[in-house]
């Protein structure tokens, strides 16, 4: 989904899995008009979904599209056993945190090779699916994280939505009182908290490729305020993201840091009457930086051209800006061409910040590649450490860097 780590392929990469990929062979179904693809679709209603716009795809080129789907943390591990097999599928789609991993064994396909249209994507969409300068998955929709506020408490408080830190900071403690919060936010010891912390380490200049270059530090601080002010519940340490939104939900936190998967849970609710908004900055005029998140397709090699032929023409059809336009209005997220997520904002103004916030953010692994599974579980070591009194954010940032330098 979001922010899902890559720990699985790296783990079988290292035991000697790459080989394995790059001997992909043949798909698992025998019949030439059948394209497969191995998604994490297992929800009924997000697989139905899919095969919607693949059979609306399918049916244009005289194609079947069949789906296996297998849990998301589960479908790293599950392409390398097809692989190592010769039964993987025809369109392989991956946590973007995941790519990196998989392109460096040379198992898939650079899109360009296979004609996939590049052109009217975000830069944020392209670094997506991209490794090392090559485009190897394509993303029809992407996500990333904003501020959603009760609209009712900020009103209530004379509270305004906060743009910089300070601002945060001092509404947060406004909004505090009788059973609320002021924020709430995932702080927990995995990539849903690392997801959660990027914002502010990277809008406070913080790099993930130095972690020790004192940039960050002040985003720890911030969220040690926080949870010092008594503007946030300690309890961040163990809360996903699900966990911040039945918070915010319940009426228990006056604003939240989540993301678009979570809109269809709030607009069937009536408690709490929601916006959103960018997440705060360091200092007025700053840039929000937030992360890119989202699932991309690729294309595995093979040894039958007609297959990764009919395969990249499943990918093109999907990713026409009508068909983006009408995948991210069925899922929440914001369509990866630029012109579509135009149209998107325009036609969904309540999500107009993640739209706009997806155009300029981050990819996890543009600056780390493969690196990034030692990264990310550094991060969390460090925010884990600060919010819990057992280092200072100086010190927890030094230590990080070690650890992700030792790849552990």
């Amino acid at each position: 989904m979001h922010s899902r780590a890559a720990r699985p392929v790296l783990a079988a990469i290292t035991a000697g899995a790459t080989a394995a990929l790059g001997l992909t062979g043949c798909a698992a179904a025998p019949d030439p008009d059948t394209v497969t693809v191995l998604n994490s679709a297992t929800d009924t209603a997000e697989h139905t979904k899919n095969q919607r716009f693949f059979d609306r795809c399918a049916r244009l080129l005289g194609l079947r599209v069949e789906q296996l789907s297998v849990p998301a943390d589960q479908v790293s591990s599950k392409a390398l056993r097809m692989a190592s097999s010769h039964s993987l599928t025809d369109i392989l789609e991956l946590d973007g945190s995941e790519l990196p991993q998989f392109a460096r064994t040379g198992g898939l396909r650079r899109l360009s090779d296979l004609g996939v249209g590049a052109s009217g994507f975000s830069r944020s969409a392209t670094s997506l699916g991209s490794y090392r300068g090559d485009r190897y998955g394509v993303a029809r929709a992407a996500n990333s994280l904003a501020l959603y506020y009760n609209r009712d408490l900020l009103a209530k408080a004379g509270v305004t939505p906060p743009r910089t830190w300070d601002e945060l900071r001092a509404a947060a403690k406004k909004l505090t009182g009788g059973g609320t919060y002021g924020l709430a936010f995932s702080a927990s010891p995995d990539a849903d908290g690392v997801y959660q912390f990027l914002p502010f380490f990277w809008s406070a200049g913080g790099d993930e490729s130095r972690l020790d270059d004192g940039k960050g530090e002040a985003a720890l601080g911030l969220w040690k305020q926080l949870v010092a002010d008594r503007s946030v519940s300690k309890a961040v340490v163990n809360w996903n993201q699900q966990d911040v939104n039945d918070q915010f939900v319940a009426g228990r936190a006056a604003m939240m840091v989540n993301g678009p998967w979570q809109v269809p849970v709030l607009a069937a609710q009536k408690k709490v009457d929601w916006a959103v908004a960018k997440i705060p900055v360091p200092e007025t005029g700053g840039k929000a930086v937030s992360p890119i998140g989202g699932t991309v397709m690729t294309v595995p090699k093979s040894d039958d051209p007609d297959r990764e032929q009919n395969a990249a023409k499943i990918l093109d059809c999907l990713n026409t800006p009508k068909n983006q336009l009408d995948w991210g209005q069925a899922t929440n997220n914001v369509p990866t061409r630029t012109a579509a997520a135009r149209t998107y904002a325009e036609r969904n103004p309540k999500l107009a910040a993640f739209a706009e916030l997806v155009s300029t953010a981050r990819s996890r692994t543009a600056r780390v590649g493969t690196r990034w599974p030692a990264v990310g579980d550094a991060l969390s070591g460090a925010f884990q450490s600060v919010l819990t009194g057992r280092s200072s954010p100086e010190a927890a940032l030094q230590r990080a860097q070690r650890q992700a330098a030792a790849g552990k």
